[in-house]
């Protein structure tokens, strides 16, 4: 795993941001302080194991604590934040460590040995915010998730601090090392799986670290969108691969898809062909901009990609018009990324709530607000050729503008996607993931 430097230094200016912004939602909805929870394990039916945890993203977008369930953030204006630490007395696991780290100066850390001690730290008009609890009724909240309160925070989670936009760049210096083994790991012809244990161990992390299950085809896996089977053979031929594999620093999460040819020809060519034309889609990531209108902007250059490309007989213009670019490009361009992979928000009309609907036609983009300075997004095109959409072109007429004996030769290597994390900033995108994988080759 890569030494990683401190980010530290920017944690007292988020800290007092987050603050702030708890201080508006508690106006907004009426209440006089806040109290997070940490979440608890659930457990699986009929059994004993937890589920992995998965803390609560409000509370640790206070403090960088993952893996201390039953602890609680408790938030009054004008006071520090006050972090009950659930510590248990245990014998069967080892209990959580208490932190030490410089961020802590900022913080006031009471340990606890139980989670219900944390009731007695309740202070007066509290809300709760987090997965509501048995026996959550008895502690003498004012509100649980009152909605003015998440709404407001919601909506501002969008705009990344320093601290934040930090822990970003540091998560994709993970990322792209793990990216780097598993091409390695592609190129000596290792299976599916032993990628994925490639991949694992140059990040650091292990599955349940992950911000979401590592995608790893090989051959025609690459045009399952989500394909997470994980084969543990190794196929007699390695034609291409699809990775889309993250990491978290401190919980915010970096999101990276690459794709890699086994050998020169066409499809090696429509790799580097859609790698340039992502770069151009991430020329768009700026304040102000609409960004369904950069997913817009997807479909234009994926129809001429495929019209130079011969995989249709169109041109790129009317393979947009007859919804052609569809069959080959079905997800959206992207969406927000930070303390969750598919952070919250992206349809929001204002911090009070609302919707901005999707345009018409495009059921899966997964983001519809315009951008301002510090929102963090993926910009991920792809091309793919599944059966499923195939034959539906096929059947409702479009399919006579496909080149099918392209297309025939192109389905044994799945697809292609490239997948990059970007900042809008006043001074032009900033690239999150690009330099990350320069830093390993300096």
């Amino acid at each position: 795993m890569p030494e990683l430097p401190s980010v530290d230094a920017h944690y007292p200016a988020h800290l007092a941001i987050v603050q702030a912004r708890a201080d508006h939602a508690l106006e907004l909805s009426g209440h006089g302080a806040l109290a997070i929870g940490a979440g608890l394990p659930l457990y699986q039916f009929l059994d004993d194991q937890p589920y992995p945890f998965k803390v609560n993203p409000h509370f640790k977008a206070w403090v960088p604590v993952l893996a201390a369930p039953g602890s609680m953030l408790f938030h009054v204006p004008g006071r520090r934040p006050l972090l009950a630490f659930l510590q248990p007395e245990d014998y069967w696991h080892e209990p959580p460590r208490l932190p030490t780290d410089d961020w802590t100066r900022h913080v006031d850390i009471a340990v606890i040995r139980e989670s219900c001690e944390a009731r007695r730290l309740v202070p007066p008009g509290c809300a709760f915010l987090g997965e509501p609890f048995s026996g959550i009724e008895e502690w003498g909240f004012a509100a649980v998730n009152p909605q003015a309160a998440i709404d407001s925070l919601h909506y501002a989670r969008a705009a990344k601090t320093a601290y934040e936009l930090d822990c970003m760049r540091l998560a994709s210096r993970l990322g792209a090392a793990g990216h780097r083994a598993a091409a390695e790991a592609f190129a000596a012809r290792a299976s599916e799986y032993e990628i994925h244990l490639a991949y694992l161990k140059a990040t650091g992390h292990c599955e349940e670290q992950l911000p979401y299950p590592n995608i790893i085809g090989l051959n025609e896996g690459g045009g399952i969108l989500h394909y997470t089977d994980l084969k543990r053979a190794r196929p007699a031929e390695h034609r291409s691969l699809l990775i889309d594999a993250g990491a978290q620093y401190r919980g915010y999460a970096c999101d990276i898809t690459r794709s890699y040819a086994g050998a020169a020809g066409l499809y090696a060519e429509l790799v580097a062909a859609m790698d340039a034309l992502q770069l151009e889609l991430c020329s768009l990531v700026r304040p102000g901009i609409d960004y369904a209108a950069i997913h817009h902007a997807a479909h234009a250059a994926i129809g001429a990609l495929l019209a130079r490309l011969g995989l249709v007989r169109c041109s790129g213009e009317a393979a947009v018009a007859n919804g052609l670019t569809k069959t080959f490009f079905p997800h959206g361009i992207g969406h927000l990324i930070g303390l969750q992979v598919h952070d919250v928000g992206g349809f929001m009309a204002s911090e009070r709530g609302g919707t901005i609907d999707r345009p018409a036609g495009h059921p899966y983009l997964r983001l519809t607000r315009r951008l301002e300075p510090g929102t963090v997004v993926t910009i991920e095109p792809g091309i793919y050729f599944v059966d499923l959409l195939l034959d539906e072109a096929r059947r409702d007429g479009r399919g006579r503008d496909v080149a099918w004996n392209v297309v025939e030769a192109l389905k044994p290597y799945g697809g292609v996607r490239i997948e990059d994390d970007v900042v809008a900033t006043a001074a032009g995108p900033e690239n999150l993931t690009r330099p990350a994988f320069a830093a390993l080759a300096a």
